[in-house]
């Protein structure tokens, strides 16, 4: 019994891991730039002294650079024997959704430049997109976050922690639905930049970065936390409504008053079934009362019908 009754407790609580653990993996992806890495080919500059590996070796003239030789040195013409691919460098480069890094093959340092400028101009427009949904997304997992806190910490009325753990699961089915369509709409603009983009950025091969895989793993923690976060609101109404139905059937051999607030309860639901329907019928009601006839004189056969009754009516206006 003491296992059951913290069942509750523990899957709140593993919503609020899965929330946290979704609102940090995707706040991490959308501040890096690894969404997607590879390779650009790119021709190799001359060999100089700053610099001697990945360049096309150029032979020194006899006097050593000097310019004392006969010919000028801009009139000297040279030959390079590599052909192929050994004329070109492959430098590695980075790309998130904000910038994107290149390797500098004449220095030390990256090259970085605003993805958005790289990316053609008939998709900015999904891009923008994109970023203003990952940003919704990851609003709507803070907040999400913060109901499932105070639904945790605030238990004094179950009701309003009910309210709560609603409010927050439909945060989180809100939030994951943004961060799908946001990752999906990224990954299009990414593949028509490198089709579409400018000559001296298209990648020669390319592959998905951590994160990427961080983004969707963010994705997959966040629908966890939904589904946790509804399972637990499901199986608190549940017991809500199993708990009022014991307490109904037991009030019959309880005192006089709680039985006429169960008889009234039970009274409303039926009004409100009737109204839902379009034309009630009169034999509908007479059939009511019938059955509430029969089951107060089978269980109660010292309580008057007409008192009962009486008391019903004396309380409802109509």
């Amino acid at each position: 019994m003491e296992l059951l009754r913290n069942l509750p407790w523990r899957r709140a609580a593993l919503a609020v891991v899965l929330n946290l653990l979704a609102l940090s993996l995707s706040t991490t992806a959308l501040l890096g730039s690894y969404w997607c890495v590879g390779t650009q080919k790119v021709p190799k500059p001359l060999c100089g002294k700053s610099q001697t590996t990945k360049c096309i070796g150029v032979p020194m003239p006899p006097d050593g650079g000097t310019g004392n030789s006969s010919f000028p040195t801009q009139d000297v013409v040279h030959y390079s024997w590599e052909t192929g691919d050994d004329r070109f460098a492959f430098r590695y480069f980075h790309t998130g959704m904000w910038v994107s890094c290149e390797e500098n093959i004449e220095g030390s340092d990256e090259k970085c430049r605003s993805f958005i400028e790289l990316s053609p101009p008939a998709e900015r427009g999904i891009l923008w997109l994109s970023l203003g949904s990952e940003m919704v997304y990851i609003s709507l997992l803070f907040i999400s976050f913060i109901l499932l806190l105070v639904e945790m910490m605030y238990t004094g009325n179950p009701v309003c922690g009910l309210k709560l753990n609603a409010f927050a699961a439909v945060s989180s089915v809100l939030s994951g639905l943004l961060g799908m369509v946001a990752h999906m709409m990224y990954t299009q603009v990414f593949q028509a930049t490198v089709n579409l983009g400018p000559e001296d950025w298209r990648p020669h091969s390319w592959d998905y970065g951590w994160a990427f895989y961080m983004a969707w793993a963010s994705f997959t923690c966040c629908m966890a936390s939904a589904v946790t976060t509804l399972n637990t609101y499901t199986k608190t109404v549940l017991e809500f409504k199993r708990n009022h139905q014991k307490s109904c059937d037991g009030s019959f051999s309880a005192d006089e008053s709680q039985h006429h607030q169960c008889l009234m309860q039970s009274q409303f639901h039926y009004r409100e079934q009737l109204q839902e329907k379009p034309l009630p019928s009169v034999s509908e009601g007479v059939d009511f009362y019938s059955e509430l006839q029969q089951k107060v004189l089978q269980r109660e056969p010292d309580l008057e019908l007409n008192e009962v009754l009486g008391k019903s009516v004396g309380e409802d206006p109509c």
